[in-house]
């Protein structure tokens, strides 16, 4: 019998050996978790191009040749370079992680792209996932009991949205810094809105009490009430960018800058997840979707960024919120080094860069290796699930949990694996 136990033993543990399948033991070492308690998710939305920013390669000298369109820097990590135009993030990459070799198979629409890179699936038609801004809000809510958990500055978006969790952990949305969410401003005084209130509530909580068993019904009067509590003085008061001096808002520069403070302001109120799309203004034309003419002024782009960018991170650092705040900087795909016929570039989403900074992060490093005209991956790949799960472990969130849509399980990521090397 004993040699039986150890033959059938040794053959199992021999096939698990030769799959790959042979399982850690149950005892072992929990991953280590992140230290953040916010993000702030820098969107530079229609494709920004990897070879021109975060991977430069050979300076192209001609339509026909291949490569960067911009001279490269070195920064203050030894023989790791970036675009000319990031002179400022040059000297704060000790405090960011490079993500060089992000990839997924969606190249010719930028709204399936963006929805991958959002919520970390491809689309179908049976399941609407939720975004990525969206789980971390089921997982941790807000910070605050006067604030949203989840604020997107652009334009609202299916690939921003919460998908099968339901309409509780959306977002609020605004596409002006100066006066904040157009649906949460009050059209009467604070008195007139009281009494207004009061009335609402009889009729509300008796409409949801005959329709008790229909959960649409009931997010959406708990969405009604989250945003009546929000429309209060003490939220309103965030968007008021004059309560920061002069020399503050001077640093972050443009609209996006504005944004950025914006962002800030919300993080160390609360908020746990805030996006900021680049693209409500293209300073360029195109903004980042650089075909043809838009080309020409994207260094326009580059720069902007780059001073936003590097005071937001400088900043937060200055105020003691950057280890607890993850700053990630995404975009739907790449850009090839050729060029088009217009002297633009078209898509790549075979490898293309992200960053990540703050958030507790062991920065100073660069993840992954790309070809020498940023075509191929060479070494290290990071699919967009590994990056959600990187994210999602910063923030102290199992990448490996199942949500529930409706009875059906359905892990957070598919089957994405942090980047182990930024923990610890």
């Amino acid at each position: 019998m004993n040699n039986l136990l150890n033959r059938r033993t040794m053959l199992l543990t021999s096939a698990a050996a030769t799959t790959g399948i042979f399982m850690q033991p149950s005892w072992s070492k929990p991953p280590i978790r992140g230290k953040a308690d916010s993000c702030i998710f820098l969107w530079l939305g229609g494709g920004a191009c990897h070879v021109d920013t975060f991977d430069p390669k050979h300076q192209s000298t001609g339509l026909k040749d291949p490569g960067s369109a911009y001279a490269a820097i070195p920064t203050n990590l030894d023989g790791v370079q970036l675009c000319e135009h990031l002179p400022r993030m040059a000297k704060l990459m000790d405090r960011a992680v490079l993500l060089r070799t992000l990839n997924h198979d969606v190249v010719d629409e930028h709204a399936a792209a963006t929805n991958r890179v959002h919520t970390g699936r491809p689309t179908t038609g049976t399941t609407i996932y939720p975004s990525i801004g969206s789980v971390i809000t089921h997982q941790l809510g807000a910070r605050g009991e006067e604030v949203p958990p989840y604020v997107v500055m652009g334009y609202p978006s299916a690939s921003r949205g919460p998908g099968f969790l339901g309409a509780e952990y959306g977002y609020i949305y605004l596409t002006d810094t100066k006066s904040g969410p157009a649906g949460l401003s009050r059209p009467v005084n604070d008195i007139r809105a009281e009494r207004r209130e009061q009335l609402l509530l009889g009729l509300r909580d008796g409409f949801t009490k005959r329709h008790a068993k229909d959960t649409k019904i009931q997010e959406y009067t708990s969405s009604a009430r989250a945003g009546l509590k929000l429309a209060g003085p003490e939220f309103m008061r965030v968007f008021d960018l004059s309560n920061e001096s002069d020399s503050v808002r001077e640093a972050y520069g443009s609209e996006f800058g504005q944004r950025c403070l914006l962002a800030r302001r919300l993080v160390e109120n609360g908020v746990r997840f805030v996006e900021v799309s680049y693209n409500l203004n293209f300073i360029n034309g195109t903004g980042w979707d650089t075909h043809n003419e838009g080309q020409q002024n994207q260094h326009l782009l580059i720069q902007d960024l780059d001073r936003s960018m590097a005071t937001l991170l400088e900043d937060l650092e200055r105020r003691g919120r950057l280890d607890k705040t993850l700053v990630v900087v995404a975009t739907e795909f790449g850009r090839p080094p050729e060029f088009d016929g217009g002297g633009g570039r078209g898509h790549q989403s075979t490898t293309f860069s992200g960053l990540l900074a703050g958030g507790g992060l062991r920065g100073g490093q660069v993840i992954g290796e790309t070809d020498e005209l940023g075509k191929k991956i060479l070494e290290r790949p990071v699919s967009i699930p590994d990056f959600h799960a990187t994210i999602y472990q910063a923030l102290g969130i199992d990448p490996a949990h199942e949500l529930l849509d409706g009875e059906r399980p359905v892990p957070i990521t598919d089957q994405g694996q942090p980047i182990v090397e930024l923990f610890g």
